[in-house]
């Protein structure tokens, strides 16, 4: 009985403190983050769904609103009590935007001057696990209203800090000042992009600093052991799968590896492409170079790439590819690619994946 007693008010609590918080800032009414009404793509932990939980970047949530004023509230673990999560807020076809979360609980007035018609709203997790998770707790609004049926089809990115969107925006702050992801910017990663540019769900399967046998800066895991995880820096929680079958996958590793030994690199690759494949029998499952390799790494990353999917073709599966990009893209934060180059990367991606799938 006191378990059920403490259960209970671990879920009703949060809900009263946002009525409280709903009333306090004005009109509007507040629906939570449980209303059928309101869409999540990406790893997420709903464990408890008032306050659905997620860490990776380009999670993101979507809603329908009717009326001129919306608000968003989110929750922010406040990292080692200085992490700040950024995230980006897209309403209908307006430029999106980026905010950063200011302390524990942030309520984020959307956008001024918007007309008193329905608009369609998506917030998407900037910054990566490594910044801490982020719970969205809620929509006040005057109305919210049924969305569409998600776009047909999937894409998951699986990568490194290039997925991430990390060193790209400069926007705010310039390199080598503020904190180490001040200048992260997942949504408008290559990744995203090219989803959006194809009408497609995204998700990012991505941690800094990650490879695939080898991962920089005295981390502790590399991608295949944590690939089935919702918080993939920690390696916990449980990913079901079934929750998101994409219908391509992206692999964008190897930055962080290096130069390897190319029969241990290479059967490194084909197991994780297998464990890949056992997670989703149907996706095209295409490897790319680094985009910000240099010479030699992209000389060797394409001698790796071509000898694991003519491998994997003649094992059996025809449904393994690979992509490499046109070019060297570095003119962000630490040699990773900017925005700009992200738009172009995006590009590259979306046109393959369209020629490869008929979209």
């Amino acid at each position: 009985m006191k378990l059920t007693k403490f259960y209970l008010a671990a879920l009703v609590f949060p809900l009263l403190m946002l009525q409280s918080e709903a009333k306090s800032k004005g009109s509007g009414k507040l629906f939570s983050a449980d209303n059928p009404n309101i869409q999540y793509t990406g790893r997420i932990d709903f464990s408890n769904p008032k306050l659905p939980k997620f860490w990776s970047p380009g999670v993101y949530v979507q809603a329908k609103f009717k009326g001129n004023n919306c608000k968003v509230i989110v929750h922010d673990e406040v990292l080692y009590g200085n992490n700040h999560n950024y995230i980006e807020i897209a309403v209908d076809n307006q430029k999106p935007y980026r905010i950063q979360t200011k302390g524990k609980t942030d309520t984020i007035n959307v956008f001024k001057g918007l007309d008193n018609g329905e608009h369609i709203i998506t917030i998407c997790k900037d910054t990566e696990s490594g910044i801490g998770y982020l719970q969205f707790a809620g929509i006040i609004c005057d109305q919210l209203l049924p969305l569409s049926a998600k776009p047909k089809h999937k894409i998951e990115y699986i990568g490194d800090s290039i997925t991430c969107g990390t060193g790209s925006d400069l926007s705010v702050v310039d390199c080598g000042k503020g904190q180490w992801y001040d200048q992260h910017n997942a949504y408008m990663s290559y990744g995203p992009t090219s989803a959006r540019l194809l009408n497609a769900q995204w998700a990012l399967t991505a941690v800094s600093g990650i490879g695939l046998m080898h991962s920089c800066c005295d981390m502790k895991i590399v991608m295949p052991p944590v690939f089935d995880k919702v918080n993939l820096r920690e390696d916990s929680i449980k990913w079901n799968f079934s929750k998101y079958q994409p219908d391509v996958v992206t692999i964008c590793l190897g930055q962080n590896d290096g130069v390897q030994d190319s029969v241990k690199f290479a059967d490194n690759y084909i197991r994780f492409i297998k464990a890949i494949r056992g997670h989703y029998p149907k996706a095209s499952i295409v490897c790319l170079t680094s985009p910000m390799a240099d010479f030699a790494l992209t000389k060797v990353l394409k001698n790796y790439l071509t000898g694991i999917v003519k491998s994997v073709n003649k094992g059996g599966d025809k449904n393994v590819s690979s992509y490499f990009f046109s070019k060297r893209f570095n003119h962000g934060c630490g040699d990773h690619p900017n925005m700009a180059e992200h738009q172009v990367m995006a590009m590259e991606v979306a046109s393959y994946i369209k020629k490869l799938k008929n979209w």
